[in-house]
C-alpha cells in the first residue's frame, strides 16, 4: 500500500544511489564540451583552407587535407550525437529512479537496463572519439 507522503527514508535510499548516474551526467556533459571544442577547431581550420585562392600556388596543396578534416568533424559528430544520446538516457534513469521512489515503485530493473543503455552509448562515444584523436595525430605527420 502506498502511504502518503513517502517515507522520507525511502527517497533518502533513492538519493545515495543516484550519485553514480550523476557523476555519469557530468562526465558526459565535459566530454561533450570538450568534443565541441575540438569539432570547432576543426571546422574553422576547414574555412581557413576553402578561402585560399585557388590560384595560390604557395598554399593550394593545403587544400587535399580538407576530406581528411571533413572525416574528423563526422566522426566528432557521431561521437557528439553518442554522448549526447548517453546523456539522455542517464537524465531519464535519474527522473525514474526519483519517480519510482517517491511512488514506492520498484525500479532495480528498469533502472539497470537504462544505466547498461547510457554507459555503452558513452563508450560508443569514445570509440568514435579515439578514432578522431588517432587520424588528427597522424594530420600532424601528414604536413611534414
Amino acid at each position: 500500500m502506498i502511504s502518503w507522503p513517502p517515507d522520507p527514508e525511502h527517497i533518502s535510499h533513492a538519493m545515495s544511489q543516484a550519485m553514480a548516474p550523476a557523476f555519469s551526467l557530468a562526465a558526459v556533459a565535459a566530454f561533450s564540451s570538450i568534443m565541441h571544442g575540438r569539432m570547432t577547431a576543426v571546422i574553422d581550420r576547414i574555412r581557413s583552407l576553402n578561402e585560399i585562392a585557388e590560384d595560390d600556388t604557395a598554399r593550394g596543396h593545403l587544400k587535399s587535407d580538407i576530406p581528411r578534416l571533413r572525416q574528423r568533424v563526422r566522426l566528432l559528430n557521431n561521437a557528439l550525437h553518442l554522448a549526447l544520446l548517453s546523456g539522455i538516457c542517464t537524465s531519464l534513469l535519474l527522473v525514474v529512479s526519483f519517480g519510482s521512489a517517491f511512488l514506492q515503485l520498484r525500479h532495480e530493473y528498469g533502472a539497470g537496463l537504462l544505466f547498461f543503455v547510457a554507459i555503452g552509448l558513452l563508450g560508443a562515444a569514445l570509440f568514435r572519439f579515439s578514432q578522431e584523436v588517432r587520424m588528427g595525430l597522424h594530420e600532424a605527420d601528414h604536413h611534414r
